[in-house]
């Protein structure tokens, strides 16, 4: 079998957004928005996102608003938020191939107030004197190894609003279905800053191969019950506001989206 040769990553074509698009092809979970709706990338609409919508009319919209979003994946969501008129949008990404995907939908649709970095956003957060009017988790807390740490360091750098989409554990349905309870084989009691809990291990197990894959830093996370995400979320000061897209039934365990807002 022939060796493969730095030119092989050479475009032989001229510039277009498909070239693009195309350094990580099949690997795009998104469709783009127009004008570039009809180039081959993925199938969900994070780009026109109702999640985003709803959250946004639930606080009354973020127009000239400061928001740090965790985990971008592809930046629609960013997109979305400057569409809205947030005076900026901090998304941070720490897996690099998303980071290099959320780089080049950037310079595709021309974003001009959202700002992607590069980096692990738990670091992130724990420096001080950070400053967000609203801060945007989606698809992230069922990737951490210490969920509670994630949900106080965002309230402590959350001056308003919190929006949070996740799956969550529910013995019942998680154990009754043969394509998630092997994922599942362990729980334990944890405590974080006087927060008492109940954490059950996810093994991402053959995901692991999968050259798309957007989950957490390590081969398992820890997923906690939905009581437990809204305890959390009282217990460092945030009450929530509203619950929405609860999805008992989600192929990848049950989920829900909620909004919260500082006490």
């Amino acid at each position: 079998m022939p060796q493969p040769s730095i030119l092989d990553l050479y475009i032989k074509s001229a510039p277009n957004p498909q070239n693009d698009l195309d350094i990580f092809q099949g690997e795009w979970a998104s469709i783009l928005p127009s004008p570039h709706s009809e180039l081959k990338a993925g199938s969900n609409l994070l780009f026109d996102d109702v999640r985003v919508s709803w959250f946004t009319d639930e606080i009354g919209g973020v127009m000239n608003k400061s928001v740090l979003e965790l985990g971008p994946l592809e930046g629609g969501h960013a997109y979305m938020l400057e569409k809205l008129g947030a005076s900026k949008i901090v998304a941070i990404e720490a897996n690099t191939r998303s980071f290099l995907k959320c780089l080049i939908v950037k310079n595709l649709l021309d974003l001009k107030r959202a700002q992607f970095l590069c980096g692990d956003f738990i670091e992130f957060l724990r420096q001080e004197g950070l400053n967000f009017q609203v801060c945007f988790a989606s698809g992230v807390l069922y990737h951490m190894q210490n969920p509670a740490e994630l949900i106080a360091l965002l309230t402590r750098c959350c001056s308003e609003h919190l929006f949070v989409w996740t799956h969550y554990y529910d013995d019942v349905i998680i154990s009754s279905n043969p394509a998630l309870a092997p994922k599942f084989k362990s729980s334990t009691q944890s405590e974080y800053e006087s927060f008492k809990h109940t954490l059950y291990r996810q093994e991402y197990q053959s995901a692991l191969g999968f050259s798309g894959f957007c989950g957490g830093n390590a081969s398992t996370s820890c997923w906690m019950t939905r009581t437990d995400i809204s305890r959390c979320l009282q217990h460092f000061g945030f009450d929530v506001e509203g619950i929405n897209f609860d999805q008992p039934d989600h192929p990848n365990g049950p989920a829900l989206a909620l909004v919260a807002k500082r006490r």
